[in-house]
């Protein structure tokens, strides 16, 4: 689905990452990790098109797809007069008219990700009286409408309960087994190793990318050494 080549990413010519380069397959779910300030967040917008890189190419062999994208929970503004079902509908922006109602199928859709987030009985709440746990599950209420087939996620589990963020890693394993392609910047290495077959890991000077066993084993002994 996309295609490095010797891509570093940065700000303002600024490199921050290594050069990379690799494939990620579409339907593949994989885990960016590494310590903060390696340039994670920074090579997720890269491959989302928010940045361009600072050197090197992103390919898209077979044309660049829709992407459901999850910012950072602190770069959300929760202060906009909106309700929890207004926020989940604009997962069905991209295929309905703003000017047309949301009708049938579509309202259906919304229903089944709000239960399936466990928000139903929030959808009139306003936005900004969701607990961090119920606004990020909101989000992943947004992306399940999308239903885009490359998911970005950019630190999905930072700052939620334990609870939430079990529903919330069951439902990135759900999109993954509807065959979405996954990409989430993750912190705990753990729940990488238990739930995801591929990681990219990022360092200073150079980056261990592929099975996730392999990839993490690489890292511990570079740690100990």
């Amino acid at each position: 689905m996309i295609e490095l080549d010797n891509v570093v990413a940065g700000y303002e010519q600024l490199a921050i990452t290594p050069s990379l380069c690799g494939t990620i397959a579409s339907g593949s779910l994989t885990a960016i990790v590494g310590i903060n300030g390696c340039g994670k967040s920074t090579l997720l917008k890269t491959l989302a098109g928010f940045i361009p890189p600072v050197s090197g190419k992103v390919h898209w062999p077979a044309g660049r797809p829709v992407i459901g994208w999850l910012a950072q929970r602190h770069a959300l503004e929760s202060q906009f007069p909106l309700t929890v079902q207004d926020v989940v509908s604009q997962g069905a922006w991209p295929k309905v008219s703003l000017l047309r109602s949301l009708k049938g199928e579509t309202r259906r859709k919304i229903s089944a990700a709000l239960e399936r987030v466990g928000l139903s009985s929030l959808r009139n709440e306003p936005i900004e009286s969701l607990s961090g746990g119920q606004f990020q599950r909101m989000l992943f209420a947004r992306v399940l409408v999308q239903q885009a087939p490359l998911v970005m996620l950019d630190e999905p589990f930072t700052g939620i309960d334990e609870a939430t963020t079990q529903v919330l890693m069951d439902v990135i394993l759900e999109m993954y087994r509807d065959g979405q392609t996954i990409l989430a910047v993750l912190h705990d290495n753990q729940r990488v190793a238990r739930h995801f077959p591929e990681t990219l890991l990022l360092a200073s000077q150079h980056a261990h990318w592929g099975e996730t066993s392999d990839v993490l084993t690489a890292f511990d002994t570079a740690r100990r050494a």
